[in-house]
């Protein structure tokens, strides 16, 4: 059965770049993405993974861990991250699982469930659906999921623009409208009656028709 927003997400031990982790146990109170990549030593994934390190920063703001994965060992992981820190200017400071036996993959749904043999015999063509992004909350539910074809780098900014709408919406009731960035006014959910509304938005709300109640964004 294929995963769902809202399910938890698998828990599984794994051997990463940094030491063998417990997945849930890693994840601890906080947020975490994970993102995995078709093949080491690859172009576009070399970008992906150089480009990550340089935002970490900002996701450790948002109390949000990274942690990334392939198919390939953990040798292959640190050797590439040599070539990564040289050409993209930023040394990976997250994780990287070796997803050696496919299990993780496949238990995510980052590729095929029939697919067999060892990250060596394959290409990242043989990989395809392997280029995928879970956010997960301190809940441990899997709260957004995203599938990259081959050719496309993934945007990571919008990822944090994402990850603050969840973070926000996850404590107050209120929606983000399109190309919502911190900041900027937020939607009263349509489950809060107005009576309600009132009592948690006391200074009122702009509403250009009776479903579109725009707010400022709430302050923790």
């Amino acid at each position: 059965m294929s995963l769902q927003l809202g399910d938890e997400a698998p828990n599984f031990a794994a051997e990463t770049t940094e030491g063998k982790i417990d997945f849930h146990e890693w994840i601890g109170d906080g947020w975490a993405i994970l993102f995995s990549h078709p093949k080491d030593f690859t172009p576009v994934c070399t970008t992906e993974l150089g480009y990550v390190a340089g935002l970490k920063p900002e996701f450790d703001q948002r109390n949000c861990k990274l942690i990334g994965l392939s198919v390939d060992s953990v040798d292959d992981h640190k050797e590439w991250s040599k070539d990564i820190e040289e050409t993209q200017g930023n040394a990976v400071n997250y994780p990287l699982i070796g997803d050696t036996d496919l299990q993780i993959a496949k238990t995510y749904g980052m590729i095929h469930p029939n697919v067999s043999g060892t990250a060596k015999e394959r290409t990242a063509v043989d990989n395809a659906t392997v280029r995928s992004v879970f956010v997960i909350g301190p809940d441990k539910k899997i709260k957004l999921m995203l599938v990259y074809p081959m050719s496309t780098g993934r945007n990571f900014d919008e990822l944090l623009r994402v990850l603050d709408s969840l973070q926000l919406t996850a404590k107050h009731k209120v929606a983000t409208p399109a190309n919502w960035k911190r900041g900027e006014k937020v939607i009263i959910v349509p489950a809060v009656s107005d009576d309600d509304a009132k009592k948690q938005f006391p200074e009122g709300w702009d509403a250009p028709k009776p479903y579109i109640r725009m707010v400022p964004e709430p302050k923790d």
